[in-house]
């Protein structure tokens, strides 16, 4: 069998493995696509609201699949969630995407290598330690995140500075593309970052849209008790204001950030 070349490491080759035995019976796009879409949505069984449909996706992409496939599946998921324990300083799935050839060129799709998106991080990192002792917490948003490797670049880069990203910096990602948004979706969840991930066009559904029209995919850790009490406590600031600034409000997103309060991630 011959793997596609570029796999950086043990990991990478491991999964490369699996994944081209496992298209045998069933196209390349169809296994990677099946694939984050049933890890996706085994992580994200917290949110009790699409519980039962995203397992409904679950079963319906696994039904494709017999025991033996399905336990390659499990093996795939496993190399990621280890390798992202030995080094989160990658854009793991990001890097392995693009070394399967799967990426779409005819649109464009080529994602960031994160050695650049560690550079955008550090420079947009520069006061992080300041704004977080002043706010509490601030947003970050990357509004066409491909894999992710932006936000994880910023997470790290907020850890090397002793910024614990996980209590401190709320991660906004969107993506128009469904399989990238699933995988950045699968990496920040494995990495404990809190926040969520929109599946949708950036330009006509802002992520100030509000988030029960979307498609979104809330983290893990989004529902920790410290997030929890920050919702609430957003709720209600919202209801002391003003009934002209309390309707404003009613249109933003869950733990909106003000201007002042937000880093916006993007090459463009």
């Amino acid at each position: 069998m011959k793997l596609p070349r570029q796999l950086r490491d043990g990991h990478q080759k491991a999964i490369a493995k699996l994944f081209e035995k496992l298209t045998y019976r069933h196209s390349r796009w169809t296994v990677w696509s099946d694939f984050v879409l049933m890890a996706a949505c085994t992580l994200s069984l917290l949110d009790v609201e699409h519980r039962e449909e995203r397992i409904q996706m679950h079963n319906n992409a696994a039904a494709k699949y017999n025991a033996a496939e399905m336990d390659d599946f499990r093996d795939m998921f496993e190399e990621i969630v280890q390798t992202l324990e030995d080094n989160p300083n990658q854009d793991f799935l990001g890097e392995l995407f693009m070394a399967l050839e799967l990426s779409n060129e005819a649109v464009g799709q080529f994602f960031t290598p994160y050695s650049v998106c560690a550079m955008i991080a550090k420079m947009q990192c520069v006061d992080i330690v300041e704004k977080v002792k002043e706010k509490g917490y601030i947003s970050v948003n990357d509004p066409a995140v491909g894999a992710g490797a932006l936000l994880i670049a910023f997470a790290n880069e907020c850890r090397a500075q002793g910024v614990n990203y996980q209590n401190h910096i709320l991660f906004v990602a969107q993506d128009i593309d469904y399989v990238a948004a699933m995988m950045c979706y699968i990496q920040l969840s494995l990495l404990g970052c809190a926040g969520y991930v929109i599946v949708g066009n950036t330009l006509t559904t802002p992520p100030t849209e509000p988030l029960s029209n979307q498609n979104v995919w809330y983290t893990p850790m989004y529902y920790c008790d410290l997030w929890q009490w920050r919702r609430i406590f957003k709720a209600l600031s919202v209801l002391q204001r003003p009934r002209a600034e309390e309707a404003e409000a009613a249109e933003v997103a869950p733990l909106p950030a003000k201007a002042d309060e937000q880093v916006q991630l993007t090459l463009f």
